[in-house]
């Protein structure tokens, strides 16, 4: 058995993450002495730290995912969504997935003049990119800093093609720059729901839109002419699989056109800080939801192998797969292929020519 043991930490609002497990790079970390008490600490705050990279999109090769290069502006996330498969990363920062992940969020405030100097650089090939891969573009700092929207303004004026994927009703602000790249075939927005359950999300996602908010922000995209999609992400089996067939409904009253899932994923200590939320705040699903994990993951809470890792494998995973295809279809959903545009795209000082 992988199961992490619990602590004894009690929830602590508005976070999704109860614990700072170690880092598995650090050498050294923090073990609270038997006598202590979180209830006599402050809740965490929220602290912001300037990124100073040079860089701004990242490029991966995995075969599961659709896109080549990415892009945030943003590093951790306060959404504090406990099962976030990102959180890891905050340890190559020497911080914790736990809760370092949801309070210390490091602020790339050159992003947008980054991204134009990649984008306008003669060496690139005008291909779609995406906007949150791992973090949240919209998450809660956005509504401070801005610069996701700046960075919109970028694709925007040089009519580059860009995808969306975000759980925050904040996308609606920048209809006016999304409508405008709508009109160039240059974006698609994904609105991630996992549950439409308002009680389940406030505790799984504490600090993201609550579901009604999100299938109102498509309803609000598609009558601004954006084209957009759910992403069911992530499928909870034992938790939230059951909810399927209910997520595509809705999703297509609203408006969207093509929807996607991902299986729930738990690499290194995301494991610890989900099983801690399972017994924060669903104590009695929790052999279910992990059992019923393993049985998709080849026995393990976690397996990276591609092709795999987003979807699972065997009978529950064929089973999840014919269910979420077949609801799908009723719906409605990807019955049309959508392609951005990459041939709108136009350098400054004049457009782009095309050699014959």
């Amino acid at each position: 058995m992988d199961t992490p043991k619990p602590s004894s930490s009690p929830a602590i609002p508005g976070r999704g993450a109860g614990i700072n497990p170690p880092n598995r790079f650090e050498r050294l970390h923090l073990e609270p002495d038997p006598e202590w008490s979180s209830e006599d600490q402050p809740l965490p705050r929220t602290q912001f730290f300037d990124d100073t990279s040079e860089s701004l999109l990242t490029e991966n090769d995995s075969p599961d995912i659709s896109y080549r290069f990415g892009f945030n502006a943003y590093r951790g996330c306060e959404h504090g969504c406990a099962y976030c498969y990102a959180r890891p990363y905050h340890e190559y920062l020497g911080w914790s997935s736990g809760l370092d992940f949801e309070t210390k969020i490091m602020v790339k405030r050159r992003a947008p003049e980054l991204l134009h100097r990649e984008l306008t650089a003669r060496r690139w090939q005008p291909q779609p990119i995406a906007m949150s891969g791992a973090t949240d573009c919209y998450q809660p700092a956005e509504r401070r800093f801005k610069l996701t929207r700046a960075c919109l303004q970028v694709c925007a004026d040089l009519r580059h093609p860009i995808f969306i994927i975000t759980k925050n009703a904040l996308v609606t602000r920048d209809i006016d720059l999304l409508a405008a790249l709508a009109r160039e075939r240059c974006i698609f927005v994904h609105v991630s729901i996992t549950t439409l359950d308002s009680d389940l999300g406030g505790k799984l996602e504490p600090r993201a839109s609550r579901p009604v908010a999100r299938l109102r922000a498509l309803q609000d995209l598609t009558a601004a002419g954006v084209p957009t999609g759910v992403m069911i992400a992530p499928v909870i089996p034992g938790l939230t699989d059951h909810e399927v067939p209910a997520i595509l409904d809705a999703a297509a009253a609203a408006g969207a056109k093509r929807a996607s899932y991902v299986l729930l994923r738990l690499p290194f200590a995301v494991k610890d800080i989900f099983v801690q939320w399972l017994d924060d705040h669903a104590a009695s699903r929790k052999d279910r939801v992990l059992d019923r994990l393993r049985a998709l993951r080849g026995g393990k809470l976690y397996t990276n192998d591609w092709g795999a890792r987003m979807k699972g494998e065997g009978v529950f995973a064929d089973h999840l797969r014919a269910m979420f295809d077949v609801n799908a279809r009723r719906a409605g959903l990807n019955r049309e292929p959508f392609a951005l545009a990459t041939d709108r795209f136009r350098r400054p000082g004049g457009e782009q020519l095309t050699f014959l």
